[in-house]
């Protein structure tokens, strides 16, 4: 199968050259599109998010996919890199029209797709490493990481729901009702009570 993959990043942009283009460079070589994948999105947004990301994964071995430009699939090289590699792997070829390019089986292509899962795994391992020294320099600046201590959200909402939950109960309205129309366990719901040296409703409730 043969598809062309047709990207803008707004509507005032047009898909026509891009079709264009692409069926000029598949008629020169006696190829017949087999399916026509466009869409309007940013080439910054992430290809799991875009139409992109369906098309990839249905694409099989012997598949080939025609692209204007490498830089429609995304607007990063990393983003691009890993397109491009994931194609090589599974023996998809990729082709640029405007840049001239044919990741295909070849040697040369393969040389290109180790280069290719290299600068990704660098990429990887430097923002793995960014990440640390960020929170190392957050740590000596004496900020605090993670959540605050005694975090506890549904507590909270005890506090803040306290005497409407209280007349609920003089209403005799069930704790068991209480806790599923405020989302908490009916155990977070007595600890809270005892915490707060409230005495907790009787287990009747």
């Amino acid at each position: 199968m043969i598809v062309a993959y047709l990207r803008v990043s707004t509507e005032r942009q047009h898909l026509i050259n891009q079709r264009n283009e692409i069926t000029k460079f598949a008629q020169a070589r006696g190829m017949t599109i087999d399916r026509w994948e466009k869409e309007v999105v940013s080439g910054r947004c992430r290809k799991e998010d875009r139409n992109l990301g369906h098309l990839l994964k249905s694409l099989k071995s012997g598949d080939s996919l025609i692209v204007t430009e490498l830089s429609r699939l995304s607007r990063t090289l990393y983003d691009i890199m890993s397109v491009l590699n994931n194609c090589l792997e599974r023996k998809i070829t990729v082709y640029s029209t405007k840049d001239g390019y044919a990741f295909d089986d070849s040697i040369n292509s393969k040389v290109l797709a180790f280069a290719f899962g290299l600068v990704a795994e660098i990429e990887r391992n430097l923002i793995s490493l960014r990440t640390r020294e960020a929170l190392a320099t957050r740590r000596q600046a004496g900020i605090r990481l993670g959540r605050p201590a005694n975090y506890r959200p549904k507590h909270q909402l005890l506090n803040e729901k306290r005497e409407r939950i209280a007349d609920l109960l003089k209403q005799g309205v069930p704790v068991k009702t209480i806790c599923l129309r405020y989302g908490f366990s009916r155990s977070t719901f007595y600890k809270h009570w005892k915490e707060n040296k409230i005495n907790p409703p009787s287990d009747r409730y």
